[in-house]
């Protein structure tokens, strides 16, 4: 028995989310309020600074494999590779052609997926309410990572579904923290002097 396809219905009615956005007038406000020496930058140019901040940022976790430490202690950003959902992931454009549900494959990945994890369990500052904070990655950032990840999936971090991601940072820092040690202890060792 073959599974059609049921096309999309491109003038059927939408859900919008409401879009909410923290850089606006009132942020613009309190930032001069609390700087003076910056209430003559105009608000366009705070707006493009701190969108180049955040590009930076996440370029920085797309380079490095460990990803990246957001500052003020806010936390980690990285990259992991995971299995695929174990959900129907309908590949839309061949189904179109083909008229029946084809699924889609990640061939050029060896059928892994990329997420981008975001932790701030091993931050030395607690942060309170932190359970509760959410991290939605914005539209250049998860487009880069769909770009890049094909092309280098092996270098990212491997996380196994129901893993803890704070096991993985302790680890992380566990060994770099013995990797200093061992330098710092080799760099003063001479086995030539006796004293």
């Amino acid at each position: 028995m073959t599974n059609y396809f049921k096309k999309p219905d491109l003038n059927a009615p939408r859900f919008r989310a409401k879009r909410t956005s923290i850089l606006n007038e009132s942020l613009y406000l309190k930032f001069k309020e609390k700087y003076p020496q910056y209430k003559d930058i105009s608000n366009s140019t705070l707006k493009s600074i701190i969108v180049t901040f955040n590009k930076r940022i996440w370029e920085n976790a797309i380079g490095n494999r460990d990803g990246t430490e957001l500052p003020e202690e806010l936390g980690y950003i990285f990259i992991g590779t995971c299995m695929p959902p174990k959900k129907y992931n309908v590949d839309y454009i061949k189904s179109k052609e083909l008229n029946q549900n084809v699924k889609h494959r990640n061939f050029e990945s060896d059928n892994f997926i990329a997420k981008i994890f975001y932790t701030n369990f091993i931050s030395k500052y607690r942060l309170q309410d932190r359970e509760l904070w959410q991290f939605k990655g914005e539209r250049d950032f998860t487009r880069a990572v769909a770009k890049h990840y094909p092309e280098n999936w092996k270098k990212y971090v491997q996380v196994e579904n129901f893993t803890a991601i704070n096991v993985l940072f302790k680890n992380k820092k566990y060994k770099q923290q013995m990797l200093a040690n061992t330098e710092f202890h080799t760099k003063e060792y001479n086995e030539f002097e006796l004293d």
